[in-house]
């Protein structure tokens, strides 16, 4: 689908000193003080396992308070099996091999917060590690973190933000499957983009979510409806990279947990309907100095205001990007967004502007000059997006590349000659497998196990026989 506004980021003082954007954290004794003098006794903990799916538990207070300063166990079986809770039969890092026993994870006291549409029970995210506080490979959190040390360490402040479009449905979970998901009740009907009327036809709901992000720590640049029956699109406020990772991540389970409040069930598929626009999940992304006031990717000389660094940067994107595909594009629906002509792009093609192609430029002032990448869909796992995007920026200026190839002016699904991409998720999965540049940027057990796991969902998709089978062979073959 396409996004028909631009971000109007605010000036980097205003991200430094505005406590939306940039929150000024509680720290560890004012969090404890604050519970103990709320009406709850326990706190609700949540991590992300590799499909940025929310698995969590309540713990007592009790228990919080002693593992606010140290680790705790969460089983590992979060990454032994997939979204559906079916155990993987081909990864290491989990499985019936290994008994499922605990793995080390810690709360991150810096994402405190409380959820006010569950009467403000207190809420924080924690990630896993091993031994001396070391990432733990396959986290995607803690990947994520890895590389912004890495960017942190080479001078750079990476601001990131994430808008998500999604469908919503006059439905509660029971139906969905009474209705085994079809023949749905979209919350609104027509084909209604930036549609005021639209946006007030469910106004309890559409207020809802704003005001309730807000106050959960997710505060919108932007809500509106977008082209497609009970499509809206959400543009979260830009922040540094790992708020923006939690955010995102936080702001799926959070729609849909308000939308609960109004039985109305948010899916963020990448592509339901064969025939409507898929759901996008674009990130907007930039680097600036590490005191956050000036960004990097500026330059006034320039006829579209792109510095040297941004164009490295935007090289290492365009040549990353066929070896990590799958980090942007996780699932078999995801590849069917990647079409022609469905405000998605299929080409390795980067554009002025031009929403045709898979990286947009978008040359502004100081403040907002940035890039966005146009490939990622919405059923993506945040943490992972965001890592592939800056991996594979710093990538490009680690090794000073050129950007040689051509903007794209006009259609981008014409302009082929950088190559296509991958068309299934098995083809894009096989290629990152064997890529020596994924594995550089992740590291090996990361692309083993990941891949892995995409072969797993490929081998699952393959065994079903699908409608379109039974109408296809049925009656005639």
């Amino acid at each position: 689908m396409a996004l028909l506004v631009s971000h109007t980021w605010g000036t980097t003082s205003s991200f430094i000193k505005d406590r939306k954007v940039n929150k000024q954290h509680l720290s560890k004794n004012e969090i404890v003080n604050q519970i103990k003098n709320s009406r709850h006794t326990k706190i609700k903990v949540a991590v992300s396992d590799i499909d940025g799916i929310m698995r969590g538990k309540l713990m007592h207070q009790e228990k919080f308070f002693k593992v606010l300063d140290s680790e705790f166990g969460f089983c590992n079986v979060v990454f032994g099996w997939d979204m559906n809770d079916k155990s993987y039969d081909n990864v290491e890092v989990s499985g019936w091999h290994t008994g499922y026993p605990d793995q080390s994870c810690y709360l991150d006291s810096s994402t405190y917060r409380t959820i006010p549409w569950e009467d403000d029970l207190p809420f924080v995210l924690g990630e896993f590690c091993i031994e001396n506080d070391s990432k733990f490979p396959v986290c995607p959190r803690s990947l994520l973190k890895r590389i912004e040390k890495s960017a942190h360490d080479a001078g750079y402040l990476p601001l990131f933000s994430q808008e998500f479009e999604w469908f919503n449905y006059q439905e509660n979970a029971e139906d969905l499957y009474t209705k085994d998901f079809n023949h749905l009740h979209h919350l609104t009907s027509g084909m209604f983009g930036y549609s005021i009327l639209k946006a007030s036809e469910k106004s309890d709901f559409f207020h809802h979510l704003w005001e309730d992000l807000e106050k959960f720590g997710i505060p919108l640049e932007g809500l509106h409806t977008e082209t497609g029956p009970g499509v809206y699109e959400a543009a979260i406020q830009y922040s540094a990279i790992s708020e923006a990772a939690d955010r995102a991540f936080l702001f799926k389970t959070a729609c849909k947990e308000i939308g609960f409040k109004h039985d109305i069930i948010a899916s963020f598929m990448a592509k339901p309907f064969q025939d409507l626009p898929g759901c996008s999940g674009h990130i907007h992304q930039s680097l600036w100095n590490s005191s956050g006031s000036e960004n990097q990717f500026y330059d006034s000389n320039d006829v579209h205001h792109m510095s040297e660094v941004f164009k490295s940067y935007l090289a290492g994107q365009i040549h990353c990007l066929p070896h990590i595909l799958p980090m942007y594009a996780p699932t078999i629906n995801s590849f069917k967004r990647l079409v022609e002509g469905a405000w998605a792009p299929t080409t390795i093609t980067w554009g002025v502007d031009n929403r045709t192609t898979a990286f947009r430029v978008i040359p502004g002032s100081q403040n907002s000059t940035r890039l966005e990448s146009r490939v990622v869909g919405s059923d993506v796992n945040p943490y992972l997006a965001m890592a592939a995007s800056l991996a594979s920026g710093l990538y490009g200026i680690k090794n000073n590349l050129s950007l040689e190839l051509t903007a794209t002016a006009g259609n981008g699904y014409e302009d082929k000659g950088a190559g296509l991409l991958s068309k299934t998720l098995i083809e894009a999965s096989d290629r990152m497998k064997e890529s020596v540049i994924a594995a550089e940027l992740f590291g090996e057990e990361f692309v083993n196990h990941f891949t892995k796991t995409r072969e797993w969902e490929w081998r699952e998709y393959c065994k079903y026989v699908t409608d379109w089978e039974k109408k296809r062979y049925f009656e005639i073959i």
